[in-house]
């Protein structure tokens, strides 16, 4: 998933962002309300997590300028502020979820795959897909009972593929949830994972509309 990390404290941001990363999320950082809202404005968030204490600005303000423009981004507010008021404060904002720090990496990123299945109206956890049984929660896909193992972006790719739900996604699209702004991505970097994915998932699960982009059969 392409993720978006609204936290000014750098050692904090460089955890949260490694582990994200090993995931298998592309995540783009913003240390500032200014930077952020540039970056919600160019690329499409599967979820947001974003602190309220920022040095210029205030993230709610920030929520709110987002949810009066329309945007229904899933946004999980992440701060050190435990008063039960500014969580009414957050929620009422917007927010989709609020945690306290110190958080438990772990427990964000459940929360992260919860809130970004329901932004795509999928809020169940298991699915399953042309013999396949998937649990989006885990990122785990079995076949007639075996496991498939995935990797961290081949699962990206897919699950992206399984957020559509049916509609063709632009090879774009499937870089943006492969990789970060600050990443160099090489020119066939979709057709190499999408490659493997089919090898081990089967040829006929991912269609190629050419012209295009990709589909779930």
């Amino acid at each position: 998933m392409r993720l978006l990390l609204v936290e000014d404290t750098e050692d904090l941001a460089r955890s949260v962002l490694r582990f994200l990363q090993s995931e298998g999320h592309a995540v783009d950082h913003a240390a500032d309300a200014a930077t952020a809202q540039a970056a919600q404005a160019v690329a499409e968030y599967a979820c947001i997590i974003l602190d309220l204490g920022l040095p210029d600005g205030s993230g709610l303000a920030l929520l709110k300028t987002w949810r009066a423009a329309g945007d229904r981004t899933p946004v999980i507010i992440a701060t050190a502020r435990d008063q039960i008021s500014d969580r009414i404060a957050g929620l009422d904002a917007g927010a989709d979820d609020y945690v306290v720090k110190p958080y438990d990496l772990r427990e964000l990123t459940a929360r992260i795959r919860a809130h970004a299945r329901r932004g795509q109206g999928l809020p169940e956890t298991r699915v399953r897909v042309d013999g396949l049984e998937v649990d989006r929660a885990a990122a785990r896909v079995w076949r007639s009972g075996a496991e498939i193992c995935l990797t961290a972006r081949e699962w990206a790719l897919f699950d992206a593929l399984l957020g559509a739900r049916g509609r063709v996604l632009h090879k774009s699209s499937l870089q943006e949830a492969l990789y970060a702004f600050d990443t160099d991505i090489e020119g066939n970097a979709v057709e190499v994972y999408m490659s493997r994915l089919r090898q081990k998932l089967g040829a006929g699960v991912v269609e190629t509309r050419r012209g295009l982009g990709y589909i779930l059969t």
